[in-house]
């Protein structure tokens, strides 16, 4: 049981390496050039660069520091280690990055197109990182110590700051460089919630049968599952019929879809998304 938690623990650590290094690139690389600062402690980063000098990777460091140390103190110790290794693992890679690629030029020479393979590359990463637990940090941070203090629902309260941000923005680069940054919030906000209901997917499937044992030996024996049986009775035919009720990932779903193709017995199903499960089999409740 330990190897198997650790081996699920390094999965997760590795996936959250992957999505920082993914926001990390999508921001120097796309948003750096044209200074937009779509939300988050780069954006920050971004904005009080123009008035202090420094590199929007140091800004970031500091920022995540400070927020760090006001929701401790502020809200207790709410944030786990994931979190603080994600946030401050961003960081370090901006800073790597300006390092190695200071400076960097727009790779397409479009505001536009930067800013969408910005949005996309980072809201890709954020939404691998938050399907581990953990968070990059910025304005995530300012949005919990808000919601504490105002009751404004989280999600509203980070997308508040990160308006604040781009207001910054604004002032720092012109409107059309604030106006393309709260575009790329927006856009940002929805990209991250699609990948995070994606990576979740599941289906659960209905099966209305006469004969119900073998669909429930495949599922049981074949597909390694469970489902749940109900008694109906048709109101058409006014025979008895038996309800199956099971949730698959997308692999186990296909191989039971195959097995239906090649039962004898009469069948009505239907197939719904499920993004949110959690239980034996699934995701546990965090």
């Amino acid at each position: 049981m330990k190897k198997h938690l650790s081996k699920d623990s390094m999965k997760e650590y590795l996936l959250i390496l992957i999505g920082i290094t993914m926001v990390a690139c999508g921001v120097h690389f796309f948003h750096s050039p044209f200074h937009l600062a779509v939300g988050g402690a780069y954006g920050i980063g971004i904005v009080l660069s123009e008035f202090t000098g420094l590199q929007p990777g140091d800004i970031m460091l500091i920022v995540n520091a400070v927020l760090f140390i006001l929701a401790f103190l502020l809200i207790g110790p709410a944030f786990g280690v994931k979190t603080i290794l994600a946030s401050l693992g961003t960081s370090g890679i901006v800073k790597i990055l300006e390092f190695i690629a200071p400076n960097p030029q727009s790779l397409s020479g479009d505001i536009m197109l930067d800013l969408f393979c910005g949005v996309i590359l980072s809201a890709i990463g954020i939404g691998i990182v938050f399907n581990c637990g953990a968070s990059t940090g910025g304005t995530d941070i300012l949005g919990k110590i808000v919601n504490k203090f105002t009751g404004v629902d989280i999600g509203k309260a980070v997308l508040y700051c990160d308006f604040l941000i781009t207001l910054g923005a604004t002032f720092a680069y012109g409107p059309k460089t604030g106006l393309y940054s709260l575009f790329g919030v927006v856009v940002n906000g929805l990209i991250i919630d699609y990948v995070i209901d994606g990576m979740n997917m599941a289906k659960e499937i209905t099966i209305v049968a006469d004969n119900p044992q073998p669909i429930v030996d495949f599922i049981h024996k074949d597909l390694e599952k469970t489902c749940t049986l109900y008694d109906a009775h048709g109101s058409y035919s006014h025979t008895e019929k038996t309800v199956i009720v099971t949730i698959l990932d997308r692999r186990n779903y296909v191989q039971l879809k195959d097995f239906l193709k090649n039962y004898e017995g009469k069948t009505f199903t239907w197939i719904k998304n499920s993004s949110e499960v959690h239980g034996e089999g699934f995701r546990s409740i965090e």
